[in-house]
């Protein structure tokens, strides 16, 4: 078989891939929202993503002021899996870093953060 019909019988089948295989899971929605001030601490954190992940294998750390790790429980899945929800203890002032990784359902790995702050 000759290089130009290897390149073409390889176009099409990447052309026949449906997107969504190539896709993978980011941060869609969060709560408490990226960069917002509340006035108190949230009961939860929600993280929606823009495909379904395996909870199994995401991790949600929260990053209190001082950077010093805050101990939260292993992420929930919801809503088919496109959520995770970790409870929060009672938070004091201050501004707080969310670092996730995740494992989408096709297996592919995301990461991120954001901040988020209490009080005045």
């Amino acid at each position: 078989m000759t290089a130009p019909i290897r390149l073409v019988l390889l176009t099409l089948v990447l052309l026949a891939v449906p997107p969504r295989a190539w896709a993978h899971a980011f941060l869609a929605k969060a709560s408490p929202p990226v960069g917002s001030q509340m006035p108190a601490a949230p009961p939860e954190l929600t993280l929606r993503f823009t495909e379904g992940v395996e909870p199994l294998f995401c991790t949600i750390e929260l990053l209190g002021p001082s950077g010093a790790a805050v101990s939260v429980p292993a992420p929930k899945a919801a809503d088919d899996g496109q959520m995770l929800v970790v409870a929060l203890p009672k938070l004091p002032p201050g501004t707080y870093t969310v670092v996730w990784h995740v494992t989408s359902v096709d297996t592919h790995k995301t990461e991120g953060r954001y901040q988020f702050t209490i009080g005045p």
